[in-house]
C-alpha cells in the first residue's frame, strides 16, 4: 500500500513544465507541488499546483498537461507492478478552466505513457471529489500519448508492470488549463 496523506509536505509530487524545459537545452523542469497542513479531505493535509507552474507536453498526442506527478526513482523507490491496483485520491478544482479537457489518470514506464482514458476523473469546482479506479490493462481502456520509440512503444501490461511514474493529465483543451488543481489523500493498493 502507498498512501500520500501529506501531513508534512507535497512528499514529492510536482508538476511538469515542458515549455521551461525547452529553455533549458531539454534539461525536465518539475515544480514541487505547494503543500498546506488543512483543507483537505478531513481537514487534513492537501497539496496543489496551478497554470504558472505547467505548460502542454506538445509531444504527447493528443497534447497533455502534466499537472501532478511523482517519479518512483525522486524517492530512491523501485518500480511498482500497478496491474489490477486501486488507485484512490480526491481532487479539488479553484478557478479551474478546463477549456474542454478531461483530467485522467497516467502510467510511464519503459520511455512510454499510457492516460486511463475510460475514466475520466471527477473534479468540482470548491469540493473534494472522491476518484477510485482499478488499473487493468486492457489497452481498449486506456491511450499511448507518448513513447521515446513511436513504432515501439512500451505494451500496457509492461508500464502497469514496472510503473517508474504516474500522475494526472489533462487532455482535450482548445487553449491550455488555468486556474488550481488540488489532491488530498493518494493511495494505491496492490491486489
Amino acid at each position: 500500500m502507498i498512501e500520500n496523506n501529506f501531513d508534512k509536505g507535497p512528499e514529492g509530487w510536482c508538476s511538469y513544465d515542458y515549455h521551461a524545459s525547452m529553455v533549458a537545452d531539454g534539461t525536465n523542469i518539475f515544480i514541487l507541488a505547494t503543500w498546506a497542513k488543512q483543507g483537505g479531505v478531513d481537514n487534513g493535509g492537501h497539496i496543489w499546483a496551478d497554470h504558472r507552474r505547467w505548460s502542454a507536453d506538445t509531444p504527447e498526442r493528443p497534447l497533455s498537461i502534466l499537472p501532478l506527478l511523482f517519479y518512483r526513482s525522486w524517492v530512491n523507490a523501485d518500480p511498482l507492478d500497478m496491474r489490477q491496483s486501486a488507485v484512490s485520491f480526491h481532487l479539488r478544482a479553484e478557478q479551474l478552466c478546463l477549456d474542454g479537457a478531461q483530467c485522467f489518470f497516467w502510467v510511464h514506464a519503459a520511455s512510454t505513457r499510457w492516460h486511463c482514458t475510460a475514466q475520466p476523473l471527477a473534479l468540482e469546482e470548491g469540493v473534494w471529489t472522491a476518484n477510485r479506479l482499478i488499473l487493468t490493462a486492457d489497452a481498449n481502456q486506456w491511450h499511448c500519448s507518448w513513447s521515446a520509440d513511436p513504432d515501439h512503444p512500451a505494451a500496457l501490461e509492461q508500464v502497469l508492470h514496472r510503473a517508474e511514474s504516474y500522475g494526472l493529465s489533462f487532455v482535450g483543451f482548445s487553449s491550455e488549463v488555468t486556474g488550481r488543481l488540488l489532491m488530498s489523500r493518494f493511495s494505491i493498493a496492490s491486489p
